[in-house]
């Protein structure tokens, strides 16, 4: 149950998409992969709040098919900001709302807090199975093909895709899934880091940790997020043909074709960037 003050944080546009979402919940308010509509109300209210301090400007949203679809963009940033952004864009912003279904990696539900925020939002570990199902009951499924070598970029590769993975690609072949690429510029630069520190992240078992440039200068707050502008575009849906369990080979040639559309994207978004901040 949530408190009176959760209740006092809903944002009432919030409250008014999930209204119109159809999602199947038993009588705790839960779905079968922990999604928790009153707690999601609450914490999308308060990401809606965290978005707005990056001014997203959003376009290509009218390219989102309905039913099924997988969500690819880049990832970058260190901390994901940018999934949260596409998140909530796409609850207030598309028509209808829809809820994202977040892929996440299998290290964030042992998160103290985090892990359970998330779940109860909508986000799920990123196993096939969980994907396909959630693809066969129509979701909208966001997924990083970079994972956390994509977010944990230094600056040195700032808006430099790493390889994608292939699983997206199955999943997408298995289910008749579109996919729908979408570039996130902005991002890169509201958390800039030098290096991850690979040695001690194996150490205490976590993808990176990134280090600030303005380290060890301003301490804790060099991690606050700087107030960049996000530029958050939709691409036309691409689909694919063929069997999902397809040569490694084969599957990468799709994959290269997802990978390329969404690197012009960025690189499209870049040259007409006015400014980091502006």
């Amino acid at each position: 149950m949530i408190g009176d003050l959760a209740k006092a944080s809903l944002d009432p546009e919030v409250v008014a998409a999930f209204d119109r979402l159809a999602i199947r919940t038993d009588e705790l308010g839960y779905d079968p992969w922990g999604f928790h509509r009153d707690s999601a109300r609450v914490l999308y209210s308060l990401s809606r709040q965290l978005a707005r301090y990056f001014r997203p400007v959003v376009t290509g949203l009218e390219n989102l098919p309905e039913g099924r679809v997988l969500i690819v963009p880049n990832h970058s940033g260190q901390l994901p900001f940018d999934g949260m952004v596409i998140a909530v864009t796409m609850l207030l912003e598309a028509q209808p709302p829809r809820l994202v279904r977040a892929m996440a990696e299998r290290w964030v539900p042992t998160l103290p807090f985090v892990g359970e925020a998330f779940s109860r939002s909508g986000v799920v570990v990123g196993d096939p199975i969980n994907c396909k199902n959630l693809l066969e009951h129509d979701n909208a499924i966001l997924v990083f093909p970079e994972g956390a070598r994509g977010s944990g970029k230094p600056w040195a590769r700032r808006y430099r895709l790493e390889a994608f993975g292939r699983g997206f690609m199955r999943l997408a072949l298995q289910t008749g899934t579109p996919i729908v690429p979408v570039s996130v510029v902005g991002a890169e630069e509201s958390i800039p880091s030098i290096t991850a520190l690979p040695w001690l992240a194996k150490r205490l078992g976590v993808p990176y940790i990134p280090v600030p440039p303005h380290l060890p200068l301003l301490g804790p707050l060099a991690y606050l997020p700087l107030p960049t502008r996000f530029y958050v575009d939709f691409g036309a849906p691409l689909t694919f043909e063929g069997p999902y369990d397809d040569e490694d080979e084969a599957i990468q040639e799709k994959v290269d074709v997802v990978q390329a559309t969404v690197q012009g994207m960025i690189d499209a978004r870049l040259a007409l960037r006015p400014g980091v901040f502006t």
